[in-house]
């Protein structure tokens, strides 16, 4: 099945679900580079998204049999490995087969039902030593992706006991999830409960008795984020506070900004002076930095500032993650927001860059409104919302004068924030979005 010369082992793409002739955009290896277990290999494009293909064990590149813009299917021959030790790369076809210890892992047998965790609690305690053997089963029948495969092995999941609930089945990050959780059994006649939590599907009706209808799918971005978002909004109490601020000094220097940016190949938009703003009061209310630990009886301050951003796509929105945003100035954040918004509507997002956001911003100003409630992107505890400025008369004392006034919505978590703290942090961040001064504190 693999083909080998002088200790060399031919690695193939391993199991991508139903696609088929998927491009490879990226390739990051070349001959002679060492490699360890699951660093990277090459980049595939699949349905306006990306997937990395993973080295199957430590070695060295002997030769790379690929190049960008090819097309491959499962099985492919990719690249040749000279494995760090002989049998070290068994089956490439199926990243679950490979561990650190390879000999020492292919011996236990099937574990007992009783590995598979209940409580999240338990992931860390099995995620490499107690559960090697779960993956020696032949996995080769699982709907599910390299990423999937690897953190299944890290938590030590055995993913013949997971239900999928992506794409026809595929299995998914928050399959895994929800399964470390240990969910309580779904009520008889309800098979769709963890999904919805126990709460009674709607009833399906024949649409086509009524009129003419037409079927058309949900692109796959809104298929994958459709039940994240349901998931939220069930779990955790949502509750929006609004209020608006004066961004007419500030307008006025982005428009500087701007200006001087276009000269220079990009814009300066106000998001950016959002997410610096935000930071800002981010640091004086860490509770909207935070996350509830898994037992829910305690609070977990992030000492980081990475901020989620909204993107809107012809396929849905997704949200590509400015990382490290206390240390960007508002230019660097504006080159980086026009890098990030072109890969989000070209669809070469990867999971690296929507990955470790601390709070998000959905920014609906391009496009109208007045006021909405954003959807908390769990396991965050708040999320801004904003939409777009107008002009309108402000009384200064004396007279009405014209000023833009910008509508922002934040939507918390009422478990970890109460109502007066978000007004006082939705009043400061209009605060700090009145003057650019103190954005730049």
């Amino acid at each position: 099945m693999d083909t080998q010369t002088t200790a060399a082992t031919e690695v193939k793409v391993p199991d991508i679900g139903d696609f088929k002739d998927v491009p490879i955009i990226d390739i990051h290896v070349k001959v002679g580079d060492p490699v360890n277990a699951e660093d990277p290999l090459i980049t595939l494009e699949s349905d306006k998204a990306t997937m990395d293909v993973p080295a199957p064990s430590a070695g060295t590149i002997r030769q790379v049999l690929v190049k960008v813009g090819d097309r491959v299917s499962e099985g492919t021959p990719i690249v040749l490995l000279s494995g760090n030790e002989e049998g070290a790369i068994q089956q490439p076809t199926s990243l679950l087969s490979q561990q650190e210890p390879a000999p020492a892992a292919a011996a236990p047998p099937t574990p007992p039902p009783a590995a598979a965790p209940t409580p999240a609690a338990t992931a860390p305690a099995v995620s490499v030593g107690a559960q090697p053997a779960a993956a020696q089963p032949d996995f080769s029948g699982v709907h599910a992706g390299p990423s999937v495969r690897r953190i299944a092995r890290e938590m030590g999941v055995d993913l013949t006991k997971v239900g999928g609930t992506g794409e026809k089945g595929r299995i998914t990050k928050d399959d895994i999830m929800a399964f470390l959780r240990g969910p309580a059994p779904a009520p008889a006649g309800a098979p769709a409960a963890a999904a919805g939590a126990g709460i009674p599907e709607i009833p399906a009706q024949d649409f086509s008795k009524f009129g003419p209808i037409e079927t058309k799918p949900l692109s796959r971005i809104k298929r994958l984020s459709g039940p994240f978002l349901h998931r939220s909004w069930l779990n955790v109490p949502h509750v929006t506070q609004n209020d608006e601020a004066d961004i007419t000094e500030t307008d006025a220097y982005r428009k500087e900004l701007d200006t001087a940016g276009k000269e220079k190949g990009y814009r300066v938009t106000l998001l950016a002076f959002l997410i610096k703003a935000s930071v800002s009061v981010l640091k004086q209310h860490p509770e909207f930095n935070a996350s509830l630990s898994p037992e829910k009886d305690a609070l977990i301050y992030k000492r980081y500032y990475n901020i989620g951003v909204a993107v809107d796509t012809p396929d849905g929105l997704v949200v590509p993650v400015v990382k490290d945003a206390d240390r960007k100035g508002i230019v660097e954040i504006s080159q980086e927001l026009g890098a990030i918004s072109k890969k989000a509507r070209d669809g070469k997002l990867s999971p690296t860059d929507m990955a470790g956001a601390s709070f998000t911003i959905s920014s609906l100003g391009g496009i109208g409104g007045t006021a909405f409630t954003p959807i908390i992107n769990a396991p965050e505890v708040a999320i801004l919302g904003v939409v777009r400025s107008k002009m309108a008369p402000v009384w200064d004392g004396n007279e009405f004068k014209p000023r833009l006034m910008l509508p922002v919505c934040v939507s918390y978590d009422h478990r970890v924030i109460d109502g007066a703290l978000a007004a006082r942090f939705t009043r400061n961040l209009c605060h700090v979005l009145e003057d650019v001064r103190r954005i730049m504190l």
